[in-house]
């Protein structure tokens, strides 16, 4: 089976001065994945409808109502014109709007994977953005980073490159690393933390989310999508920055559950339960000392010792309100240690 290619393009990568996409930029985009189609099963996250869509809401100032608004109106435009470009090469493209909910619970994430795995069955190439209208300010995704990294992490991609309006990492010099064997402290170093937010995926957001999908096995490439052939030369490592993988011994489930982006609460266990946790067993009712939020059967949970420690993250066996009134029952598995993964 080819394998999984996650390519996340973001607003200032595809779009004018304005917000507004350029023709040209998904004209190329298109054509170069309509090029790797037969290497590759491939996921495309991108952002840019709420810069499609703004000029369409009256006395638009970038409210949170108005971005939900100008989503709802800049996403079918987003998608009529990568539609429009695809259908050159013959190739059809599928909308897929995510929340996160889609991700924490791991029967609706098999959902959303047997659906990208139908589509690809059909040729057809599906197009990720988050689902603005409807997320939760809480539980939002960070940025199309994050989501670009679950939809990697979770399929088990190969590869999960970033395209960027400066082209990769860059140096102290202002040229382009080619190459990250680990992203340390020297490399952090290299980010200016007072230009780029976490939250407004900059590069030091790329920087986060890179290490994690490296730690997950994932090579990681991040360039610049506005030059012809962009694409294969990056995936061959002529331009842009190369983050190497590590090597990983983990289930596709298990790199699911290690993201940690899933968690939905934590809870705090005694030294024993911790002792337990790290020789691979189960965690237990009776180890829990502290219930911090709240979950429900089946969503991801973090686990912490008494010192703060983070010890692992496991899918959940009980609620949270089941779990806070049996406390003290014995035998009661909290998470099961099929479904725990050690941090």
């Amino acid at each position: 089976m080819q394998p999984i290619l996650v390519i996340k393009f973001g607003t200032a990568s595809i779009t004018d001065q304005n917000g507004n996409p350029e023709p040209e930029t998904l004209s190329r985009i298109a054509r170069q994945v309509s090029d790797l189609r037969n290497l590759y099963r491939i996921v495309l996250v991108s952002s840019g409808a709420v810069g499609a869509g703004k000029q369409f809401i009256s006395g638009y100032k970038g409210e949170l109502g108005q971005k939900k608004a100008a989503a709802a109106v800049g996403n079918p435009i987003l998608m009529a014109l990568y539609s429009r470009e695809f259908a050159k090469h013959e190739v059809a493209v599928a909308q897929s709007l995510c929340e996160r909910g889609h991700f924490a619970n791991r029967n609706q994430f098999l959902q959303l994977k047997n659906t990208y795995q139908t589509l690809w069955d059909s040729g057809i190439i599906p197009i990720a953005n988050e689902n603005d209208v409807v997320s939760d300010v809480e539980l939002k995704f960070s940025d199309n980073d994050e989501l670009a990294t679950l939809l990697a992490a979770g399929f088990g991609a190969d590869v999960l490159m970033f395209s960027t309006s400066v082209g990769g990492l860059l140096d102290k010099e202002g040229k382009i690393v080619p190459l990250v064997n680990k992203i340390d402290h020297d490399v952090w170093s290299l980010v200016d933390q007072s230009k780029s937010s976490l939250g407004l995926g900059g590069m030091l957001s790329k920087l986060s989310f890179a290490r994690r999908a490296n730690q997950l096995g994932i090579k990681v490439v991040i360039f610049s999508a506005r030059e012809e052939g962009s694409i294969s030369k990056a995936l061959g490592g002529e331009s842009g920055t190369q983050f190497l993988p590590q090597k990983v011994n983990r289930s596709l489930r298990q790199k699911w559950l290690s993201t940690g982006t899933l968690i939905s609460a934590y809870v705090v266990v005694d030294e024993g339960a911790a002792t337990a946790l790290k020789a691979r067993k189960s965690l237990l009712a009776v180890g829990v000392r502290i219930i911090d939020g709240e979950f429900e059967e089946g969503e991801v949970i973090g686990m912490r010792s008494e010192s703060g420690e983070e010890i692992a993250v496991g899918r959940a066996k009980t609620s949270s309100a089941f779990l806070s009134q049996n406390l003290k029952t014995k035998k009661l598995e909290v998470a099961h240690a099929d479904d725990i993964v050690i941090l």
